[in-house]
């Protein structure tokens, strides 16, 4: 499920786009090639070639996207749109991975405005991955294996209610095809004899981070689906010819129809396409990413040769592309990041320690895992898109003597194996669990991927401690003292953007249990923050309430569910009002814990208490703008405080 390389170490940043000119196609010229009497293949090929250089430019100017998936599809979903699709039909991507590409479609169409295509990943502009709310989407996408099971849920209702409705179409990955739910999904979708069902599968061979076959080969796939009950057809996803015939196919018997669509990940760029990659090469550059300023340029530059070649082939005069220039975008200055510095101490601590075994699920650039696998190659188990069966292996590998660190996103690692992370709780066994992009940020990947709920699912499991490390220097302290010390299970909850270091919580206290550190003295409001992105905003707030004759302390702790009840008394003083301050859900997160332990030490009476944090579905966009629109920047956090404590 992986967004891969775009957030822990960012391709696109202030030096690679500031001044750039970006290009693109506007409507017209799409329409130039939709009402042309061009051929049919022809004009797909011509159409699904230009909805790829949009794609790049979308993906570009918002510095994060995922052009591999985009590309390997578009030739499908060309061919669905401009052939296929009838006013009652639906059409989804289960995968959502796609949705540059899908998005490039839609506008060219007016399925939705055109301007949109400036507005990928923005707030109130188009989603990391597909939600129910932007205009030609019918489902929410983006975590992994439901589409099937939510087309299952579109033909009965059409059933109950008596609508006629039409065939849906829904496009899966095969990465995808690891997770449980799908295969799940495929029973009793052959039952019904629904022959409305249609599920491509972009079979592109290469999945978040590596090769599908090395991570979890699929085998014969085409008998697994027809062991299912399903029929099946194959073909090239890139030859138009194929694709005509292979969506003329009916099923003579009303079963669900499964098309295998053998594609090239990366397709209509030379040098993305996964079958460029050099021998003995094992990563996938560009599942996700924006490219470098120099790698956008030879991209868009080869698809317009062709673009063009294939305009003149069908006669027709075509427009130049419109050139935009764009903002740069900018990292946080003194940037830190910590998946490196866990990495470092990561690897410190399996060369001391032999039963460390580390379990990954298809994110081992995102997780830092590369150099642990490399140095530990017999301890390193590889997964893939199958965050259950992980988590149950490490249940087993703790109670035979092992110390098994799980990795994932914090959205999925603690939502979709929640019930064996707590079957491993019940049984006893130390699993340490580290749960990587936590928070609303990056807001770019849109809600399926911001963990706002993770503190509330691990908060409920039987002798967890909850570690939300505010820099790379605690995050090492983090995993040694749940290595070593912890004899439970641990969650580390780790910030997987670059944020602003802060010097006043690097000259703080050292890392004691239950215990956070004063990193701004003041008399009058306690703001205690949890991890690095509130931090600064707590800094911040406290620096501006200064100026309205307001001492506001500022208390980090890492410790989420372990509270030491002196120090908390002692941290709180004589304090008017204390806001916990955090980057999650505020029902259920790490300031009821804090609000609930004040409450037993009777330290409310007297004071004004609030939590300041996510309280509706997050929003996707920039991260300063989703920020701003949470309320959470340090302007809003102090204008929230002055006015609590004005009334």
């Amino acid at each position: 499920m992986g967004e891969q390389v775009t957030y822990s170490t960012p391709e696109a940043d202030e030096a690679s786009t500031a001044g750039n000119r970006l290009v693109h196609f506007d409507k017209p010229a799409f329409d130039l090639v939709y009402q042309s009497h061009s051929p049919a293949k022809q004009k797909a090929s011509l159409f699904a070639q230009m909805a790829r250089f949009n794609a790049l430019y979308m993906v570009a100017r918002a510095g994060s996207g995922h052009l591999g998936s985009s590309f390997s599809s578009l030739d499908i979903v060309a061919w669905l749109y401009l052939n296929v699709l009838k006013p009652a039909d639906r059409y989804y991507s289960s995968k959502g991975h796609d949705s540059p590409g899908l998005y490039a479609v839609q506008t060219a169409l007016g399925v939705m405005p055109f301007e949109k295509i400036h507005e990928l990943r923005r707030l109130d502009g188009l989603p990391g991955h597909p939600d129910v709310n932007t205009p030609g989407a019918h489902t929410n996408t983006g975590s992994l294996g439901m589409g099937v099971s939510k087309a299952k849920g579109f033909l009965f209702a059409d059933e109950l209610l008596g609508n006629s409705g039409g065939r849906i179409f829904v496009l899966t990955g095969d990465g995808e095809l690891q997770e449980g739910q799908f295969w799940e999904s495929l029973i009793t979708a052959s039952r019904r004899r629904d022959g409305r069902l249609t599920v491509v599968v972009d079979h592109n061979k290469i999945q978040s981070d590596t090769h599908v076959s090395s991570v979890s080969d699929l085998g014969d796939l085409e008998a697994k689906f027809k062991a299912f009950g399903w029929d099946v057809v194959r073909c090239n996803g890139h030859d138009y010819g194929a694709l005509e015939k292979i969506f003329d196919f009916q099923s003579k018997d009303g079963r669900p129809i499964a098309i295998i669509a053998d594609t090239v990940k990366g397709r209509g760029v030379s040098f993305m396409e996964h079958t460029s990659m050099k021998e003995g090469q094992e990563y996938y550059q560009y599942h996700s990413g924006a490219p470098s300023l120099d790698k956008y340029k030879i991209a868009s530059a080869e698809l317009v040769e062709d673009i063009q070649a294939k305009a003149l082939a069908l006669g027709l005069k075509f427009p130049k592309c419109v050139e935009v220039s764009i903002e740069p975008l900018r990292a946080p200055q003194n940037s830190e990041r910590m998946v490196p510095a866990y990495t470092e101490a990561l690897l410190a601590e399996a060369r001391i320690n032999s039963r460390i075994v580390a379990l990954d699920a298809d994110l081992i650039l995102d997780t830092g895992l590369i150099p642990f696998k490399e140095e530990f190659g017999d301890r390193f188990v590889e997964c893939g898109i199958a965050e259950q069966d992980m988590v149950s292996q490490a249940g087993t590998m703790a109670l035979a003597g092992l110390i098994p660190i799980v990795h994932s996103f914090a959205c999925f690692l603690t939502s979709r194996a929640s019930e064996q992370i707590y079957n491993n709780c019940t049984q006893g066994g130390k699993v340490i669990y580290v749960g990587s992009l936590a928070g609303v940020l990056p807001g770019g990947p849109g809600h399926s991927h911001q963990a706002v709920r993770d503190i509330t699912a691990m908060s409920a499991m039987p002798g967890m401690t909850i570690i939300e490390p505010a820099n790379a220097r605690q995050v090492k302290s983090a995993l040694n003292w749940a290595v070593n010390e912890n004899q439970g299970s641990t969650y580390l909850r780790l910030t997987s953007i670059p944020y602003e270091q802060s010097s006043e919580l690097l000259q703080s206290g050292e890392f004691q249990v239950g215990k956070g550190m004063t990193v701004r003295e003041g008399g009058d409001v306690l703001i205690l923050a949890f991890g690095p992105i509130m931090v600064s905003q707590a800094l911040e707030a406290a620096t501006l309430l200064d100026k309205k004759g307001i001492s506001a302390a500022v208390v980090v702790t890492p410790w989420v569910n372990k509270i030491e009840p002196a120090w908390i008394q002692a941290a709180i003083g004589r304090s008017k009002c204390v806001v916990t301050l955090e980057n999650h859900y505020t029902e259920c997160g790490a300031g009821s814990f804090y609000i609930t332990a004040m409450a037993s030490l009777g330290l409310l009476t007297n004071r004004k208490v609030f939590t300041l944090g996510v309280d509706e579905v997050p929003a996707c966009g920039k991260n300063d703008e989703v920020l701003t629109h949470h309320q959470l920047n340090g302007d809003q956090i102090a204008n929230a405080i002055f006015e609590k404590l004005s009334s």
